[in-house]
């Protein structure tokens, strides 16, 4: 594959998802869409990763550590950001800490993160396609 279908292929991957996470928040699914955004911006982040420097893709899911391997300026409010939606992966995979995360998922909560995924995704997506 070439560079721009790499690139292509996390775009499309992460708009099918942020499909998902939206119909999830809807159903009333919040723990489960919390941790499908963190695969849409998980693969935004691939998506820029490649764009700035034309290696493979690593191997992991910390979304502060993905940024800062694509070389991407963020304000320290953003890596809080990336940094609270990353436990997201956990909290939603394992039992112990998916009883407790369902307890703090609620609407509330989740309408306010699943906001913010939706304003980074939207400025993440605008670097990414005007190189």
């Amino acid at each position: 594959m070439t560079k721009e279908e790499i690139i292509e292929y996390w775009l499309n991957s992460s708009d099918e998802d942020y499909a998902v996470m939206n119909n999830l928040f809807e159903k009333n699914h919040y723990v489960w869409a919390l941790f499908i955004g963190h695969l849409v911006l998980e693969k935004l982040l691939k998506a820029y990763f490649v764009r700035q420097s034309g290696a493979d893709v690593p191997y992991i899911h910390d979304l502060t550590k993905l940024a800062e391997l694509g070389y991407l300026n963020l304000t320290e409010g953003q890596k809080d950001f990336l940094d609270e939606v990353t436990t997201f992966n956990i909290k939603a995979r394992y039992p112990d800490y998916k009883n407790v995360f369902s307890k703090k998922a609620a609407k509330e909560f989740t309408e306010k993160y699943l906001n913010r995924i939706k304003d980074f995704r939207l400025w993440l997506r605008g670097l990414i396609t005007q190189q």
